[in-house]
């Protein structure tokens, strides 16, 4: 059970915010698409707002890489996208990551060959030393000390 003396108070939904998920929800009911789960509108969501943050993120590293005053191009140009799945909080989420021709871009919204992002990894681990105390019926820190012991 949490501890409700610690908890954080989330933050209250402007009349904006509200709005724009019940424009979001209205047809997803009607088409019955699923809130959650691959396909889901929380993963469509999440889809969109990713690739707009690698878009913007590849914009801004294009911008810094500047133009070459002799011929008046950009050093550095866009080269299509690549696939790549995710996991995240809603699931599996399959999104087009941006290129460069340089091959110097490093997206740090999600970084190459991560596969989870940040917060997803909080989400399904346990915290240290729940498992420990779980009705398994092995130790994990016990297991832990044969291991480097040997």
């Amino acid at each position: 059970m949490a501890d409700k003396k610690n908890a954080v108070p989330l933050p209250q939904p402007s009349a904006a915010e509200v709005e724009f998920a019940q424009q979001l929800v209205q047809p997803a009911k009607t088409d019955g698409v699923s809130l959650v789960g691959p396909g889901g509108l929380l993963a469509g969501i999440t889809r969109t707002v990713l690739e707009s943050a690698l878009d913007a993120e590849l914009d801004a590293h294009l911008d810094e890489a500047g133009v070459d005053e002799v011929t008046g191009r950009r050093v550095n140009v866009r080269n299509g996208h690549g696939a790549k799945t995710v996991q995240t909080e809603v699931g599996p989420v399959r999104i087009q990551v941006p290129r460069d021709r340089a091959g110097s871009f490093t997206p740090r919204i999600v970084p190459k060959h991560a596969r989870r992002l940040d917060g997803f990894n909080e989400a399904i681990c346990p915290a240290p030393g729940l498992m420990e105390t779980s009705k398994s019926g092995r130790n994990i820190s016990d297991a832990r000390t044969e291991e480097v012991q040997r």
